[in-house]
């Protein structure tokens, strides 16, 4: 896939917000200590990128005089992102305020738990028109724009933003890559206008990715029922599935996803799965070792992303993107944090020596 150059590799629209980790695996109800860190489940997808050098951008929106906006810009800085978005009032107390996500890691056959707190996010009000898309795009340039189905589907603002940037993105020759992510909770009550809407974003995606679930749920593609446990029905429900897609969605040439297996807490099967043109790929599940599970699909993605952006060959995207999936579950942070491409391939090859 040809990937325009510019200033920035990759671009998203996020609501930025908070995650609180409990300290050494313990659970959120019985612990007093907790680690803090700035996330977004788009931000995690340009982490890879950006950890390798790749210049990304994130749309946004912040709290005026926010404590913890300041906290999660310094963030950003940190890790290579540039960000873009209005610093809005507060409107008091009651007001609004910054996601915060509290969860713990679990252990063993205690499951890991998430508790999502975004009442009141600033996030809800992204607006397309609140950035200069002929810049952005235009002059300077984003080689692709990462959507989740996560923020499209979060309000009606962000649906229509989502919408409108994809349409952006496209108008300067700027790749499409959307991750269905289906949430029930956030389609509640929305179920028609929102299928419409992710049917609009996906065909002008590039890239789709997405399980058998987010398919027929997000887009209503035809398929064999979700879920399940056998690997194999899995991989060839999804060659299935896509088969069928591909005649809805010709604009798009590469479709992908995960397979997870869970062992315990500490232990999954992980495997990929992409269609590249019309070749299959497929990264057969292997065991690997988890401290924390969550952010394995988003640095999936960004793993996958930076291969494209980066001129690899097909093959090597799915196996990049499946070593960042197991890198990052080896930390508490749920963004992956390459140190270097070796690192990445090191790990695909199951290469855990010590490095000197």
């Amino acid at each position: 896939m040809e990937v325009r150059n510019g200033k920035y590799t990759i671009g998203c629209l996020t609501s930025m917000g908070v995650r609180i980790t409990p300290e050494n695996r313990m659970a959120v109800h019985n612990s007093n200590r907790f680690y803090m860190q700035a996330t977004s489940a788009e931000t995690n997808v340009l982490n890879v990128s950006s950890s390798l050098g790749k210049p990304c951008v994130a749309l946004t929106k912040f709290v005026e005089g926010s404590p913890v906006a300041a906290f999660i810009k310094g963030e950003l800085r940190k890790r290579n992102i540039f960000f873009e978005g209005k610093d809005v009032p507060q409107g008091g107390p009651w007001g609004v305020r910054h996601q915060f996500n509290i969860a713990d890691s679990g252990y063993g056959l205690r499951a890991a738990r998430v508790w999502n707190d975004r009442a009141g996010e600033v996030g809800r009000f992204l607006d397309a028109d609140d950035y200069d898309t002929a810049r952005i795009f235009g002059e300077e340039g984003v080689g692709i724009f990462h959507i989740s189905g996560l923020i499209a589907a979060m309000s009606e603002d962000t649906t229509k933003a989502c919408l409108k940037l994809a349409e952006e993105a496209k108008k300067y020759g700027t790749l499409v890559s959307f991750d269905l992510n289906y949430r029930a909770t956030f389609w509640k009550g929305r179920e028609q206008e929102l299928r419409e809407a992710f049917q609009k974003i996906a065909k002008a995606a590039d890239i789709l990715i997405g399980n058998e679930e987010d398919f027929q749920l997000c887009l209503g593609v035809k398929g064999p029922e979700a879920g399940g446990k056998d690997l194999n029905a899995k991989i060839e429900g999804f060659k299935g599935m896509i088969l069928t897609a591909k005649e809805t969605y010709p604009n798009a040439k590469v479709f992908a996803t995960t397979l997870r297996e869970v062992v315990s807490a500490n232990r999954n099967l992980w495997g990929a799965i992409m269609l590249a043109g019309d070749d299959w790929f497929v990264e057969e599940p292997r065991e690997i070792e988890i401290m924390d599970r969550i952010g394995g699909g988003d640095a999936f993605t960004g793993g996958l992303l930076y291969g494209i952006a980066s001129g690899m060959e097909p093959e090597k995207w799915i196996r990049f993107g499946w070593a960042c999936g197991a890198l990052v579950v080896t930390s508490l942070n749920d963004y992956a944090e390459p140190a270097d491409e070796k690192q990445v391939w090191d790990i695909y090859a199951g290469n855990a020596r010590v490095q000197r």
